[in-house]
């Protein structure tokens, strides 16, 4: 099978150096505690975000409102510390030394930027300004590009620090940027929330529940039995996949499963065996499904609205590779419905204190990671020129989005970075049920394989 490659960008051109947005009045300065949800070894990185607009807004206009939009979200202007006394748990120094603002040109249109946006390569990078930095405690919790292009479009492009914000504040974050680039004299229609201690963990810590998603760094259970199969993916070329599915074809994904369900959860059930099918894996390796669930409404009390900081926990299912693949789609479903209901306040809370003994992580090693970016509004942004024509990740990953597709809140997109090798056995597997929905064979043609693209470093 040829391997279609998407085209490399042009190089940005930059009239001026990145420059320091602060806020654009007094902010408090103190210490913000960050939950063990934010301070997880998992989420010390930066979420990369590409957005591609039609009309441009003027560079002047944007760095107003987000100097503006930093009075309300000032933990964003301040920056990372580590405590030499907590075993390097971080902190946020709350001192509004502001966040990274580039301004850019590339000579390519919107429509031209559009056409291979679903699945970017590595040169799309350039859209995002890159610290030089030896940690990630050197590098501003928020940095901003905004590329303008030719015939009047732009690209925004945003690296925001994961331990600060998850998806859900993220998307807050930007719409409250967004509204006061709209309405400058406006006030933000959510407040944040900035106070993390109603995630503080109990003392002493009262671990009451198993945690299958979490393994100790030098755990026994991490035999020469059981393959690292995160290392393993890592170690070969991986080529970068992007699927959309239409609404009719979730409709017709969720039927097969018998059950009543989501959207989610038949798409996750179907994405987690299709990955495990092209992979070839033992029958008897024990593999996992880690999702992302929002548990803001799950505690008591609940969190407040407005709270953008980690909300979330990693939901996890496992199964043996042969029970997975030979008890069909509806099995999977069940299995991601009943985590979803046992992480209650009791377990969030079980695993948090859990999160207070710094030799547990996540569990990885033969793991497939969801995250869900849609249903979260990240794709409703308009800083007045109009929605995005796309949104989505800078990058892509061996970690599984779900992400909205711009005009279609019912369709969904699935990007997840595969082996060269089982590229075809995925794309097979992953357009199985829409062939049976079609018959004889033939792929519907409003579902598709976007673009592949071998990722090299």
């Amino acid at each position: 099978m040829l391997k279609s490659k998407s085209r490399d960008l042009p190089d940005c051109l930059c009239s001026n150096p990145p420059i320091i947005i602060r806020p654009s009045a007094p902010t408090p300065n103190h210490s913000l505690y960050l939950s063990n949800l934010d301070d997880q070894k998992f989420l010390r990185f930066s979420i990369k975000y590409f957005y591609l607009f039609r009309k441009s807004v003027s560079f002047d206009a944007l760095k107003l409102s987000l100097s503006r939009v930093l009075v309300d979200y000032y933990p964003l202007a301040g920056r990372l510390r580590a405590s030499d006394e907590d075993q390097g748990k971080l902190h946020v120094d709350c001192n509004a030394e502001g966040a990274l603002f580039v301004e850019a040109f590339m000579p390519i249109t919107a429509d031209e930027l559009l056409e291979s946006s679903n699945m970017p390569n590595k040169s799309w990078r350039k859209l995002l300004f890159k610290v030089e930095a030896q940690s990630l405690l050197d590098v501003p919790p928020l940095i901003v590009q905004v590329t303008s292009l030719r015939c009047g479009g732009m690209a925004v492009c945003t690296a925001i620090n994961h331990c600060i914000c998850d998806g859900l504040g993220t998307s807050q974050f930007l719409n409250a940027w967004a509204h006061l680039t709209t309405s400058p004299n406006g006030d933000l229609p959510i407040l944040p929330f900035h106070s993390r201690n109603i995630l503080k963990p109990r003392n002493p810590p009262q671990v009451k529940f198993s945690h299958s998603g979490y393994t100790k760094t030098n755990s026994s259970s991490s035999s020469s039995s059981q393959v690292d199969l995160v290392k393993l993916l890592q170690s070969q070329t991986l080529v970068a996949t992007c699927f959309t599915f239409t609404s009719s074809h979730l409709l017709h994904l969720k039927k097969q499963c018998v059950v009543k369900c989501t959207t989610f959860e038949a798409l996750a059930s179907h994405t987690w065996r299709s990955w495990v099918r092209s992979l070839d894996l033992s029958p008897a390796l024990n593999v996992k499904l880690l999702f992302s669930v929002n548990v803001r409404k799950k505690l008591s009390p609940e969190i407040p609205q407005g709270y953008y900081g980690n909300g979330f926990v990693l939901g996890c299912v496992e199964s043996t590779v042969e029970e997975l693949l030979e008890t069909g789609l509806c099995n999977g479903v069940k299995l991601v419905q009943q985590e979803k209901a046992r992480l209650d306040d009791g377990q969030v809370r079980s695993m948090i204190d859990l999160l207070e003994d710094k030799t547990v992580k996540t569990d990885l090693s033969a793991s497939l990671v969801i995250s869900q970016w849609s249903k979260l509004g990240l794709e409703e942004l308009d800083f007045g020129g109009g929605k995005a024509l796309q949104m989505g990740p800078l990058t892509s990953d061996i970690y599984c989005l779900f992400l909205p597709v711009v005009g279609d809140s019912d369709a969904a997109r699935v990007m997840v970075s595969v082996p060269e090798g089982v590229v075809e056995k995925f794309e097979f597997y992953m357009k199985e049920y829409i062939w049976d929905k079609e018959g004889n064979g033939h792929v519907h043609n409003g579902y598709h394989l976007l673009n592949k693209m071998v990722l090299s470093e």
